[in-house]
């Protein structure tokens, strides 16, 4: 065998073991790396953003809307704001935290069901929010 054949080899290998963690981190890679958003394991999408957050929560209602993602509640909470919203058979919820009185961070999870997360929605919602918060 050539080199570079044993190396792709050793390569497949790897990966196969590491099959979990390679799937997040193609995700992480693959979905966020060129948009400036963050994944985690537990299925949760990250993004700060430099504004206040009633800037921040009024552009998500309007990239919810947009979307035609009905919002069910929205509470306080100590540092922040928590919107659920519902979407078919996704439940999503939205977690606007205040970093400083200029700087939100925004984390959102999509779940399908119990077990399954839909990390490109999640992903999609802070695009949106991004997009009404970019100057025209």
């Amino acid at each position: 065998m050539h080199r570079n054949q044993v190396f792709v080899l050793i390569a497949l290998a790897a990966a196969c073991m590491t099959s979990g963690c390679a799937a997040v981190a193609l995700t992480g890679l693959g979905v966020g790396a060129s948009a400036g958003v963050s994944h985690s394991m537990g299925g949760y999408t990250y993004k700060t953003f430099t504004m206040p957050i009633p800037k921040v929560r009024s552009a998500t209602m309007t990239a919810l809307n947009r979307m035609g993602i009905k919002v069910e509640s929205s509470d306080k909470v100590q540092d922040g704001e928590v919107i659920k919203a519902k979407s078919g058979d996704r439940d999503i919820e939205i977690a606007l935290e205040s970093i400083s009185p200029n700087t939100t961070r925004m984390r959102t999870i999509t779940k399908k069901g119990a077990l399954f997360y839909d990390s490109a929605t999640s992903t999609e919602i802070i695009l949106q929010t991004e997009k009404v918060l970019s100057p025209a």
